[in-house]
């Protein structure tokens, strides 16, 4: 639910959660009881810091735009002169 601010002109600020749409254009102040109307103010659209951003629009776009799969380890290329292994022990292995 949103929350709309409302100013009173006799004492403060003060905030309301109202369903979308349905937030009056005047309400009583909770301190003072005198009309308080509805003021206009920027949306909070997001809190997070960019890196936890990222994570969420990138879990969000995977729900319907997968990520292709090239390789079948992920972090490493695919291809025919790929290493599997970097112990130098298996270089005296037999190769087939």
């Amino acid at each position: 639910m949103p929350i709309y601010e409302y100013r009173c002109t006799d004492c403060t600020d003060f905030e309301q959660v109202h369903g979308m749409g349905r937030a009056p254009d005047v309400v009583d102040c909770p301190t003072c009881q005198s009309p308080a109307r509805r003021q206009m103010s920027a949306p909070t659209l997001s809190v997070a810091g960019s890196a936890a951003y990222r994570v969420l629009e990138e879990t969000a776009r995977s729900a319907f735009e997968p990520t292709v799969v090239r390789s079948t380890h992920p972090g490493t290329p695919s291809g025919a002169g790929r290493q599997i292994t970097h112990n130098p022990l298996h270089r005296n292995l037999p190769r087939p």
